[in-house]
């Protein structure tokens, strides 16, 4: 047996909170010497037809040159671009390309962004019912409505265009008709409102804009959003169905939702972690034998997350909610007194976290209003359809992890109640599980109780910390997938990844690679950004 690179191999390193054991990963069999490619005699699970359609549809290309865009995996390409020939379709079908025909043309356009806009609003909640047809939250749907955004933008600038080209070829040399009179039209008027509502709503949307003003970006997707309705429904009256359905979704979403319905006001503590640029806000209650809530006070499910607000604070923080994922493990129904204990890490970057972080190092309690659940079981599921779990973390991706890996080994939630059978039996009868978690320093281990991650390998959990990246640099982590795949070559492996982007493409690429060569892999990536 030899040790794999870890974070290190005695309690001096990281001092007397973790012991040498947690930070060593001891695998039977291979270390970081092993060979890479499939050992004589891997056995071919899925046809090579099958297995590389599968590992296609898994792949993840690489950024966009230059823009640094990251792109999703080739299924979701295919879905967007499935989406765009149907719009596309629609918009040229039945079209005589003729100047005569510019105002059917640019009308045509006009239409088709009414129709959309009930899908972009859809796509947008966070209480939807796409989830109970697909599986899927919202957050995870979230690239389909920025791409829906994008090309109704698209659509809206060829329309305006359009209508212009329709006013300069035939309403100003035919009928006299100005720029003035044509902008101050009854009807085209507010449409240039809606225009440039729209346009600005994308621009205060793209990833760059939301990093640096997120706070921003809050208030102004919602202001902007109710103003280009308001605008597009005078604008254009045959839109008005689509713009009252929006505008139902919109509100039953913010205001019978998030503002009611899943809304839970309750006291947290605030405390500052070891590297003195983390706060962890905890929270626990008794759980209601009988919930009739919606809201967190009746539980999450591993993955899940809320939106916080401060309660206490100045209106204007009053009105923004910032999601976090729940670190702590999910509660336990099966209990004689089941209790919840909540628990969020927050990185302090700039604005609404930076500000948390300095309120933690001045008062230890806070009233917080939080909102949610929402998640998806999909990880959790893969999971445990699998012989093999294997999950990476990135840094506060341990937020997902953590409560994965718990809902895998609890003997509580794996038909265990009274503890006759120890974790680490029950985890070998069931399925190996393995959690990878990469740190950038060394302090970040303390972000999870000493004694959860002792339980945690009691009941037979195999724990890989690499040396932090800030000592070491960036592990190989699409090696360290692949070695514990081939580790338990024969089974039905599943990888959960939840971490920056680059992390998550190399360990989805690295599963592609796998079931390409014909191998049993499934993997989940739960992004932590928003």
């Amino acid at each position: 047996m030899e040790e794999y690179p870890a974070s290190g191999s005695s309690s001096t390193l990281f001092g007397t909170a973790t012991p040498p054991d947690v930070l060593t990963k001891k695998i039977d069999g291979f270390n970081e010497r092993s060979s890479l490619l499939p050992r004589p005699g891997t056995r071919q699970n899925r046809k090579p037809h099958l297995s590389s359609l599968h590992a296609f549809l898994m792949y993840q290309p690489r950024p966009i040159p230059y823009l640094n865009k990251a792109l999703p995996s080739n299924a979701k390409s295919l879905v967007v671009l499935l989406f765009l020939g149907i719009n596309i379709f629609y918009s040229l079908f039945g079209i005589a390309f003729e100047r005569t025909s510019m105002f059917s043309f640019a009308d045509r356009l006009g239409a088709l962004f009414a129709v959309n806009l009930p899908l972009l609003c859809l796509l947008a909640a966070k209480n939807q019912p796409i989830k109970k047809l697909t599986g899927y939250s919202y957050e995870a749907l979230n690239i389909f409505h920025r791409r829906v955004g994008e090309m109704m933008c698209f659509l809206a600038v060829l329309h305006m265009l359009g209508m212009f080209f329709w006013w300069w070829d035939l309403l100003r040399p035919g009928f006299e008709f100005t720029l003035y009179d044509f902008i101050f039209n009854d009807l085209v008027l507010p449409g240039v409102g809606a225009f440039f509502s729209y346009e600005l709503l994308y621009l205060t949307s793209l990833g760059s804009f939301r990093q640096r003003w997120y706070e921003i970006f809050l208030v102004s997707h919602v202001v902007l959003q109710l103003a280009a309705a308001i605008f597009l429904w005078f604008h254009y009256p045959t839109s008005r169905i689509w713009v009252g359905i929006s505008l139902a979704i919109f509100c039953i979403d913010r205001l019978a939702y998030r503002l009611y319905l899943k809304s839970a006001t309750m006291d947290a503590t605030l405390e500052v972690m070891e590297d003195g640029q983390t706060a962890m806000l905890s929270a626990n209650w008794a759980m209601p034998t009988t919930p009739r809530t919606r809201s967190i006070a009746a539980g999450w499910k591993p993955t899940d997350h809320v939106f916080l607000t401060l309660s206490s604070s100045s209106w204007c923080e009053r009105l923004q909610a910032h999601p976090f994922t729940i670190a702590s493990a999910a509660p336990n129904m099966m209990g004689p007194k089941p209790h919840a204990w909540l628990s969020l890490i927050i990185r302090a970057q700039d604005g609404f976290s930076k500000r948390l972080l300095d309120l933690a190092l001045h008062q230890s309690t806070i009233q917080v209003r939080l909102d949610g659940p929402y998640g998806s079981p999909r990880a959790l599921a893969t999971l445990n359809g699998s012989d093999t779990a294997i999950v990476i973390a990135g840094g506060s991706g341990i937020a997902v992890a953590f409560p994965l890996v718990y809902a895998l080994l609890d003997p509580y939630q794996n038909g265990d109640p009274h503890g006759t059978i120890t974790g680490e039996q029950l985890g070998r009868a069931k399925r190996s599980v393995c959690l990878v978690w990469i740190v950038h320093s060394r302090s970040h281990v303390s972000w999870l109780p000493q004694e959860r991650l002792d339980e945690l390998k009691e009941w037979g959990l195999e724990l890989v910390i690499p040396y932090p990246t800030a000592d070491g640099g960036r592990p190989n982590v699409a090696e360290i997938v692949q070695d514990l795949v081939y580790q338990h070559d024969g089974t039905r492996s599943a990888v959960v990844v939840s971490g920056p982007d680059g992390m998550n493409r190399d360990v989805r690429n690295a599963c592609s690679r796998l079931v390409r060569e014909g191998l049993d892999v499934e993997v989940e990536v739960e992004k932590f950004g928003w």
